[in-house]
This record gives C-alpha cells, sequence and structure tokens, in this order.
C-alpha cells in the first residue's frame, strides 16, 4: 500500500476531487490539464492501483475515492462496484443471496464476498478488495428489488425480502438455502414481515418448477389460506417422478402426491 504521495499522483487526486469524478477512463488524463502520454498515464492508474489508492474495474477503467482516507488505503463499497461494473456493461444487477440474506437478518454470517444477479457477465471478479461473485440470468430473472444506502453512500440494488426468500430455495446448491430457506419462510410468515401473497407471486414469477412444489408442500403444512395454496398448485403439472424436500439429503420418506415432493427430513 503506498501511503505517500509524488508530484503526479498529488495532481491526478487534485484533478479528480476538483472535477467531482469517481471514475477515470484510458484517455481521460491525456485530454486533462494532465496532458498526460498514453504510456504515463497507463504507468500512473497501474502504480495507484497496485498500492491501493484507486480500484481497477476492467481494463482501462478505475474507481478514485472522494477523498484519500487517512493512512492513504481505501476500497470502494458494495455499491460502488457494482454501480461502475454495470454502466461500463450497460446492464443491470440485483445484490442477492448471502448478502441479502444477513441485511434482512435471516442469517448473522457475514458474507466474505458480494453475490449479484446480473444480465450481463459470470463469474468471479476482484475490484480493489472487494470479491465479487457474479451470476448472469435472463432479464426476465431480474426485479422485486428495492434500493438501500449505507452511511451517505451510494444507494445498491438488493432484492428484496420476498425475493430473497424464493431465492433461497430456488437457487438452494448456490446458496445453501435449503432447509434454512424453509425456516426463514415460516418465521417471516409468523411475524408479518413477508405476507403470503406477495410470496405466491414472487414463486410464481421468479421461481421454476422444483420452487413451486417446496414453497407450495411448505404452505400447505403451515395452513396457508387455501386459495394461495392453489395458486401455486394450478401452475404445476401432474408428475410421477417426485423431488426431495432436503435435495442433499437421500430421497426417502412420506411422499406428498399433490406437490410431487419426498418429506426427507429424517432420511
Amino acid at each position: 500500500m503506498k501511503t505517500r504521495l509524488g508530484k503526479l499522483e498529488t495532481q491526478f487526486f487534485s484533478y479528480a476531487q476538483m472535477r467531482g469524478v469517481n471514475t477515470i477512463r484510458a484517455g481521460d488524463l491525456a485530454a486533462s490539464v494532465l496532458r498526460l502520454a498514453p504510456e504515463q498515464e497507463q504507468k500512473l492508474l497501474s502504480r495507484l492501483s497496485r498500492g491501493g489508492l484507486i480500484a481497477r474495474v476492467k481494463n482501462g477503467v478505475y474507481l478514485v475515492p472522494p477523498r484519500l482516507p487517512l493512512g492513504g488505503a481505501w476500497t470502494p463499497t458494495d455499491a460502488e462496484v457494482m454501480i461502475a461494473l454495470m454502466e461500463e456493461k450497460q446492464g443491470r444487477y440485483q445484490i442477492c443471496g448471502p448478502n441479502a440474506f444477513n441485511l434482512y437478518g435471516f442469517d448473522d454470517q457475514v458474507p466474505n464476498r458480494v453475490y449479484a444477479y446480473n444480465n450481463r457477465v459470470s463469474g468471479d471478479r476482484r475490484v480493489g478488495a472487494v470479491d465479487l461473485t457474479l451470476i448472469k440470468v435472463d432479464d426476465a430473472r431480474l426485479g422485486d428489488t428495492e434500493e438501500r444506502e449505507f452511511g451517505g453512500q451510494a444507494k445498491a440494488v438488493y432484492a428484496s425480502r420476498t425475493r430473497s426468500l424464493v431465492d433461497a430455495v430456488y437457487d438452494w446448491s448456490r446458496f445453501e438455502g435449503i432447509p434454512r430457506g424453509f425456516e426463514w419462510i415460516s418465521r417471516e410468515l409468523e411475524s408479518g414481515r413477508v405476507i403470503a401473497e406477495r410470496l405466491v407471486e414472487c414463486a410464481l414469477r421468479f421461481g421454476d418448477v422444483g420452487t413451486i412444489r417446496r414453497v407450495g408442500a411448505l404452505f400447505e403444512r403451515l395452513g396457508v389460506a387455501e386459495s394461495l395454496v392453489r395458486k401455486l398448485e394450478s401452475a404445476l403439472k401432474p408428475t410421477s417422478s417426485p423431488i426431495p424436500w432436503i435435495p442433499t439429503r437421500p430421497k426417502r420418506g412420506k411422499a406428498s402426491t399433490r406437490w410431487g415432493v419426498v418429506f426427507n427430513e429424517r432420511a
């Protein structure tokens, strides 16, 4: 980490702060008052990125802090990273999975990376000190979100509370969401923080057949209004191939022909 700035570095930060920019792209400094040649610019940006003073989003694109923190160490927020990355890709995103589970109090474990559904790119990345797992999905799978602002920082788009419960069941293998998601849904319904009607709508819109089967079976167990249970049932076709209630356990137990689910809690 670089803590002492040279003349050119000081000029760079003065320029960025004077202009109020938080993103610098290759070529910006050639057209600025600094008038750097491409090679000078590339060396300066690389040096600052290696020193932890700016964060590389992708080749030729860097995030710049609004002001240098004490000690010279800086890392962008989750929101700043996602906004910058999606602006470059001209895409949409929503932070999901473990980050949303923690935000809404389902799980007290603080994730060490940011999980985000988006419509542009898949894979793991690192921007500054922020580790990302980017999950590319169709446009139709994005939605049911809310914006959250933390400490006056940039607003981040998160999956809503209801959507996050559906994601726990739908994306169970990635997020380790079953059987924990069943407990979360039961608790959220009982507390009134989530209403059953919204959960049905969300499951039908963003879930798959397995999600609808499991949520329907859970609702029936919880005694949710039969009219809502039937909405889920009407989206399903009869099946002779039941799925396990808990996918990671052997498919042994009592079967529900209505939902095509084998209740294997004790298997």
